[in-house]
């Protein structure tokens, strides 16, 4: 009898053993095996979701069969509180553990958003307000209340702006997207201002970023950038006027129809540098890093005068006698 018990003991015990090996070899094979996705899926997790819910969700896409491995896994390498909310890429051939780690350290979806050089403010509020994956929470985009909303020290947000590509996550409020491309841009200015070139005629890095903006928009061809740079540099220095088109252009404002007539080079703007000497109060667009090292690194020439060839690239004279001639050449089609 004793004998018998014992035999009946040693073989329950040994279907247990087995079953709980295959339970154990079907958990690791569902929790290993990839999940079944034909294409990349996008996977959103929302605050405060719980491992169970995320079990659910994932049952609940035919991507699990049993959630409860995927919890008591979980628990026991306690990972069961640590996921991380956000907007997740799947990929296939990803397994159950593998997409718990993703989510666990935060590796969220990247956007991206493209500042361009040369963009005014206005350019930069119509992008930001179309990118529908950021949170949108300014509703006054009036400059004032802008400089206000992000306690720059400045006169304008105008040229504030680094223009450049930046990634975010989903839900990236418009505010921190622009503080992130500010702050960047005042570590490039900074970087470029410790490395000036001696005697500049401006006393501060703002200084040197409005006329960074003006050779933005001056330049067609990046290789004229520190040639151009030149020309106003000792334009400045003689108290000569600047006379920039792309200033007047600011001045106009939206109403600009492609065209500048005689006219316009008399508006009473600040902006206006065919009627002020210096600089305008502010920049008139974003300068990218090339510009603002050309505003800090001027071609040493003789030359003041520049004109448009047509074809993109600019005629340089050092008198207004040959800058005039220049004129009747390539703006009046005269020889």
């Amino acid at each position: 009898m004793i004998r018998s018990l014992l035999i009946l003991g040693l073989v329950f015990c040994a279907v247990l053993l087995t079953g709980s090996w295959l339970v154990w070899k079907n958990k690791e094979h569902q929790l290993n095996s990839a999940l079944d996705l034909a294409q990349e899926t996008i996977l959103m997790i929302e605050p405060g979701t719980s491992l169970a819910d995320l079990a659910g969700d994932l049952t609940g896409r035919g991507w699990l069969s049993h959630p409860n491995y995927l919890i008591f896994e979980a628990r026991i390498q306690d990972k069961a509180n640590r996921i991380k909310s956000g907007e997740f890429l799947i990929k296939p051939g990803t397994t159950p553990m593998q997409l718990l780690d993703q989510l666990i350290e935060g590796k969220v979806m990247q956007h991206s958003l493209t500042l361009v050089e040369g963009w005014t403010y206005r350019e930069i509020r119509a992008a930001i307000v179309k990118a529908d994956k950021l949170k949108h929470t300014i509703e006054d985009w009036t400059p004032a209340a802008m400089v206000k909303r992000l306690e720059l020290p400045y006169p304008s947000p105008e040229g504030l702006f680094f223009p450049d590509t930046y990634h975010f996550p989903r839900g990236m409020s418009d505010q921190e997207f622009l503080q992130r491309a500010h702050r960047r841009l005042m570590a490039v200015l900074d970087e470029e201002w410790r490395q000036r070139a001696a005697n500049l005629p401006y006393e501060t890095p703002y200084e040197a970023l409005i006329m960074a903006s003006i050779i933005e928009k001056e330049t067609g061809v990046a290789a004229e950038r520190e040639q151009i740079a030149g020309v106003f540099v000792r334009r400045l220095q003689k108290g000569m006027k600047l006379q920039t088109d792309p200033t007047v252009i600011y001045a106009i404002g939206e109403t600009f129809d492609g065209d500048i007539r005689r006219k316009d080079l008399s508006i009473d703007s600040p902006f206006n540098t065919y009627v002020h000497t210096g600089l305008p109060p502010t920049p008139i667009a974003a300068a990218g890093r090339e510009a603002i090292h050309a505003a800090l690194h001027p071609l040493e020439d003789n030359s003041l005068y520049f004109v448009a060839r047509g074809d993109g690239t600019h005629h340089f004279s050092e008198t207004l006698q040959e800058h005039n001639r220049a004129v009747r050449k390539y703006q009046l089609g005269k020889h």
